[in-house]
């Protein structure tokens, strides 16, 4: 029997809890920078390698993703690295010193690795099985639950500023959307009535796989690094950046995530439909340097309201960029894919370290800089790839 629209939006749904999750998980902890900070009396390096140890926990986790995916199968990998996830935010709150927050941070990095390879192959294999274009609303998901751990933050922060019963609240409400995935996420086997490629078949020797396509796949790769890195320091030090340069309040300084969110989210929910309006290679170039001139304004001109208007540019822009890049790497084939994902995952959690290095030896509003020239690099790292012409990109519409 041939696959329903039904079973599409089910297995859409199902693996849309998953980035929701994640998108919760990371935007949680990293709204509570602020408090950790002053927790554990920290500056702007050990902020950074703070984020720098998760960033390596995440690069850790690439050459063991494939091993884990072949002897837990792709389901199983993501719940059990989801329900590390979850476990994170209880002991991060009871940690006791630095060097164990340190080390619950790495394992939150490895965890984040495994779950975002993971979820992103299936999303990528849903759009193919099924010939319709989802990755960008699959990521829309993963912006509503940043959306929703940054407000979550910023509401319990007007009753308690506990960092304890914030963070376990949240672990009770990571539980429900795990199980929203049900039985249905990443299923081991493919797809009914559709055997595995050869280049599939490939796949399972690993990157000994990578030969003509390498080339493609570490500009992809680039690309995917350079857009982390803006998305990851928007998670990261909008804050901050909101509260120790712009002199917002304690309670204003989460909008920060949050209007990047909402923009990503409402830019994410139609940007199916501008891809297959005006192709995947346009949405990254012009939404990249949208994003770098807007936020690099915002910068100079200086002040929260600004500030706030500059993330917007960079929500918008940034929203279906990473999307686009994880399907042009599918279509390199799986090994490829694991590349820009670990890479891009890499970005995410290690790129914002930079820009706590460079905060601490000049400003943050430096730091900041930093991010709007990766947003423009996005465009020029994705320039020297030949993009494919998606048939059919207008079924999302």
């Amino acid at each position: 029997m041939p696959p329903t629209l039904g079973d599409f939006r089910r297995d859409q749904l199902a693996i849309a809890a998953l980035f929701c999750f994640l998108g919760f998980q990371y935007a949680t902890w990293a709204s509570r920078l602020p408090a950790l900070k002053d927790r554990f009396d920290l500056g702007g390096t050990e902020v950074g390698l703070l984020l720098m140890v998760c960033g390596v926990g995440a690069a850790v986790s690439f050459p063991l993703v494939a091993p884990l995916m072949r002897r837990l199968g792709a389901r199983r990998l993501a719940l059990w690295s989801a329900l590390v996830l979850v476990a994170v935010l209880p002991v991060l709150a009871a940690a006791g010193g630095y060097p164990l927050v340190l080390l619950v941070i790495f394992v939150d990095g490895v965890a984040v690795g495994c779950l975002n390879v993971a979820m992103n192959a299936r999303g990528a294999a849903l759009e193919s099985h099924y010939g319709r274009a989802a990755m960008a609303q699959l990521h829309a998901t993963f912006s509503g639950g940043s959306l929703g751990g940054a407000l979550l933050a910023s509401g319990v922060n007007t009753v308690t500023h506990s960092v304890t019963a914030h963070f376990a609240v949240a672990a009770a409400l990571g539980l429900l959307l795990l199980a929203g995935a049900g039985p249905r996420a990443l299923p081991d086997a493919p797809p009914a009535g559709k055997q595995p490629t050869e280049e599939e078949k490939k796949g399972k020797k690993g990157l000994r796989s990578l030969t003509g396509a390498s080339r493609a796949a570490l500009w992809l790769g680039c690309a995917m690094v350079c857009g982390t890195v803006v998305e990851g320091a928007m998670n990261d030090w909008s804050a901050l950046y909101l509260t120790e340069e712009t002199g917002a309040s304690g309670r204003l300084a989460p909008l920060g995530i949050a209007v990047v969110s909402v923009m990503m989210v409402l830019a994410r929910l139609l940007g199916d439909g501008w891809r297959g309006r005006w192709g995947d290679a346009r949405m990254v170039r012009v939404g990249s340097v949208m994003a770098g001139t807007g936020l690099a304004l915002a910068l100079l001109s200086g002040g929260t309201w600004t500030a706030l208007a500059g993330f917007a540019c960079v929500g918008l822009g940034m929203a279906t960029v990473t999307p686009c890049l994880y399907v042009a790497a599918a279509d390199q084939g799986p090994d490829a894919l694991a590349l820009v994902a670990a890479m891009g995952t890499t970005g995410l959690l290690a790129g914002p370290a930079l820009i706590g290095f460079v905060a601490g030896r000049t400003d943050l509003t430096t730091g900041m800089a930093v991010v709007a020239a990766s947003a423009v690099l996005v465009a020029v790292c994705s320039g020297r790839v030949r993009w494919k012409e998606r048939e059919g990109a207008a079924a999302a519409r």
